[in-house]
């Protein structure tokens, strides 16, 4: 039986290298996955106020659409999604005041009371189909990568919807050690990349970003796995931008783990839309030599 998926806004254009390697993997690994029809943006951030209610209409919205499909369960891959559809599901289960505002004014639409369960695909492939699992699975262990896990916020915060502990996670370590890769933990790897005070404050989210780097770096990290559009774009893409700023800014590729994921289940890395990454995430791999041809 399929579980509905929702793929979120970014993930269609600048984060396609996300999708397309994510949705390859679950085919390789037996998962069925069948992307929500009628999905709207979720609104990429939970509303911080207690009040503003309008902004779960929108991630309320792509629930009843999995209601709607028969399924119980539906998988994300951006951490952002994940966050803002589970901390709404959590809220319609729990609420019952708000619940009953936010049903009667989608009077359109049937009512929710937080039915579905919302999983992110690292929690998933923990919990429903099993690491050892997976390890069956791979055939072209990451032995000889060193990877440091940046889980960032939304993963981890706030409790309620948390995939694992705040303090000393260990979920994607365990993903990125069922590939084969050596996992190396370093502090800042549950920090906040600087989120959107790249639009707000960009000089504060670059150092912010520079700071993570650094920390990968001192601990002899070759490469970060991430879930998150705006991590990869903060983390990744203004790199050359940090080289601007500050000495010493360490080129560390940039991966999301369903890129890696694929590269170890042996697809092909057209899947993974490398062009997307920097230019040394690419060629990283292809110095490991898991990269058996590699798109010009």
């Amino acid at each position: 039986m399929s579980i509905s998926y929702y793929p979120g806004c970014t993930l269609k254009t600048k984060a396609k290298n996300l999708e397309t390697s994510a949705l390859a993997a679950m085919a390789e690994l037996g998962i069925e996955v069948e992307e929500l029809p009628r999905w709207n943006c979720c609104g990429a951030v939970y509303s911080l106020a207690d009040d503003d209610l309008i902004h779960i209409i929108a991630p309320v919205r792509d629930l009843i659409r999995v209601k709607e499909r028969g399924h119980d369960t539906v998988i994300t891959l951006c951490s952002m999604c994940y966050n803002t559809l589970a901390r709404a599901n959590d809220l319609m289960k729990h609420d019952e005041e708000k619940r009953k505002t936010i049903n009667m004014f989608m009077d359109e639409e049937p009512d929710y009371a937080g039915e579905v369960r919302v999983v992110h695909l690292l929690d998933y492939l923990r919990d429903d189909y099993g690491w050892d699992k997976l390890k069956e699975k791979v055939k072209v262990p990451l032995a000889g990568l060193t990877v440091g896990p940046y889980y960032g916020c939304t993963l981890l915060r706030p409790r309620e919807v948390a995939l694992d502990r705040p303090d000393k996670p260990t979920l994607f370590n365990e993903f990125m050690a069922a590939l084969g890769a050596t996992v190396v933990d370093f502090p800042m790897g549950t920090e906040c990349c600087g989120s959107y005070q790249v639009l707000g404050n960009p000089d504060a989210a670059l150092k912010v970003s520079y700071d993570i780097l650094n920390d990968a770096n001192q601990h002899n990290i070759e490469a970060l796995a991430l879930t998150c559009p705006l991590c990869d774009y903060n983390l990744g893409r203004r790199q050359n931008l940090m080289r601007d700023k500050f000495e010493g800014v360490p080129e560390i590729p940039v991966y999301y783990f369903t890129q890696l994921l694929a590269v170890a289940l042996g697809l092909s890395p057209e899947v993974c839309h490398f062009e997307l990454n920097r230019e040394s995430a690419i060629g990283l791999l292809k110095d490991k030599n898991f990269l058996k041809e590699v798109p010009a």
